[in-house]
């Protein structure tokens, strides 16, 4: 299950043969996001187990298992603003039961995330994921 706005990502990734193209788009679509304001980046909003700096702040509308997911995200490194990008697109819109049944680490494999990360940043967007789905978690 994925968003319209990971979908898009997906068919994007398709039609960019190498993967620098790919990495330079990820990187682009980190610039396209807001920025978190500085009020945000708080040690409650950082995600540990990254290399960069991350912070996401969840904003949940609604309550219980209906309630729609979304949230803002922010990191000090190029690619991981991208990578978060990623994840917004794949996450938010959802309900937060919806986002307990996104299988993230076989929609992020459609783009070949898994193959050309280093370790850290792998283990960095496997953090930023058990984040969302705790947040989603403690919203039901």
């Amino acid at each position: 299950m994925a968003t319209e706005a990971f979908e898009e990502i997906a068919e994007t990734f398709e039609f960019l043969d190498d993967w620098e193209d790919r990495y330079r788009h990820v990187i682009e679509l980190g610039k396209a996001m807001p920025e978190l304001e500085p009020e945000f980046r708080v040690p409650a909003t950082k995600v540990d187990g990254c290399a960069s700096q991350v912070w996401l702040m969840p904003n949940v509308s609604g309550q219980g298992p209906d309630a729609t997911f979304d949230f803002r995200g922010e990191s000090d490194a190029m690619i991981v603003r991208g990578l978060v990008a990623v994840l917004h697109a794949l996450f938010s819109g959802l309900t937060v039961r919806e986002v307990l049944t996104v299988d993230a680490p076989a929609e992020l494999g459609r783009l070949g995330l898994d193959e050309h990360l280093s370790s850290q940043r792998s283990n960095g967007v496997r953090a930023m994921v058990e984040r969302i789905r705790k947040i989603a978690q403690d919203t039901l």
